[in-house]
């Protein structure tokens, strides 16, 4: 779609801000009709339901739109739409679609509104994203602006369990990108995130030699006792200092008290702030050796996101952005999340990155989980803001 559109310069900043609050009724309603349609990660029907409502909101604002299946998760949606120069590179905005709450959790915590706050589970984590990405471009249409730049809006369905079928899409997209935006929620307070940790998985299996624990027990090698002490070796890479943190979260092994157990299998988490420290880690485990001389030691690493670190880059595209919000009288502030987005993927990969456009509020992947409400058009004017005067 084309927009008509009038020069930055030239933008009445008091009825920019002031035409947004007077969408916050229909933001929440919006809102509140995708929490109510329950979207587990792993339930493609369920996130499917999301997908076409989405797509409909899409083309209702004017967007060219694209629906990508996806075999196991959610289908993608891309919406496009035109800018003023339209031989530019586009600006992307990243949204997700899926939850981590199970169907019938709304039965248990259906939507509310208290104390300026919508509660509801995936409200802020992140579809409030979405409605505020579509916000801002129905505002732009509204007050006769246009994206400075072409813009795509792409919601997946798999971000809540790796990305692993969506991140084709996104890398595709920011390949062709000067600048993402990822509407994830941001800092408690509205601060961008500018930085994140990667993330990823070790996995250490221990294999020795199964006996009866009373008739036999000095003919079995224990595979427990020699994981315990590679355990030990995996916390100690924790480094706060680097912020680099390992978690052995869950172990496996045995049948039974009486059997000298021949298998053992842990699983750790590990989040780092600098690619360097994934080879540290790597490195780590490669040295790895059995203690006992008849055991068996079997590693892997598996890097989901990559660390999202505050390089130079990433200092100059949230100055460049501060300075779009100070024109409109906001003081953008800036911070680091120890969690990873599909930002981290767009990020290292060197295009133009920023997190946490989303709403603001409090506890994503908790029960009390819910979205400032005051933040919903606050969020969609600096974002229409941002892609009308990058």
């Amino acid at each position: 779609m084309v927009f008509s559109f009038i020069l930055s310069q030239d933008i009445n900043m008091e009825r920019h801000k002031d035409y947004f609050n007077q969408q916050t009724q229909s933001m929440v309603a919006d809102l509140t009709r995708l929490v109510e349609i329950e979207s587990p990660s792993h339930d493609k029907t369920a996130v499917d339901q999301v997908s076409r409502l989405v797509a409909e909101w899409m083309q209702a604002v004017g967007a060219q739109v694209e629906i990508h299946p996806q075999p196991n998760t959610g289908n993608c949606v891309l919406g496009r739409w035109d800018g003023a120069d339209g031989r530019a590179r586009p600006i992307t905005l990243l949204a997700h679609m899926d939850t981590v709450w199970p169907l019938g959790t709304l039965a248990e915590r259906p939507v509310r509104l208290e104390n300026g706050k919508l509660y509801g589970p995936g409200a802020l984590d992140m579809k409030a994203g979405i409605v505020i990405a579509l916000e801002a471009l129905r505002g732009l249409q509204a007050l006769g602006l246009a994206p400075s730049v072409p813009v795509n809006l792409l919601c997946t369905g798999d971000e809540e369990i790796g990305t692993h079928e969506s991140r084709a899409w996104i890398e595709a997209l920011a390949s062709q990108s000067q600048l993402v935006l990822c509407l994830e929620p941001a800092i408690p307070g509205g601060a961008l995130k500018t930085a994140r940790k990667g993330t990823g998985h070790l996995r250490v299996v221990t294999r020795g030699r199964a006996a009866h624990a009373g008739a036999d027990h000095a003919q079995g090698i224990n595979a427990i006792a020699e994981m315990a002490h590679h355990i030990l070796a995996l916390q100690a890479l924790t480094d706060y200092e680097r912020g680099t943190t390992v978690n052995v979260g869950t172990i496996h092994g045995g049948i039974a008290s009486n059997v000298v157990p021949d298998t053992c299998e842990i699983v750790a988490d590990f989040r780092v702030t600098q690619p360097a420290e994934v080879q540290r880690l790597r490195a780590a485990l490669q040295i790895l050796q059995p203690r006992h001389p008849q055991a068996q030691v079997e590693v892997e690493l598996d890097v989901n996101r990559p660390p999202m670190p505050r390089d130079v880059r990433m200092a100059e595209t949230f100055a460049r952005v501060q300075a779009i919000a100070r024109r409109y009288g906001w003081e953008l502030g800036e911070g680091s999340a120890g969690g990873a987005s599909d930002a981290n993927f767009t990020a290292a990969m060197g295009i133009p990155t920023l997190d946490g456009l989303g709403a603001d509020g409090e506890g994503f992947h908790a029960l009390h989980e819910h979205v400032v409400i005051e933040s919903l058009p606050q969020r969609a004017a600096l974002l229409a803001a941002i892609l009308h005067g990058w």
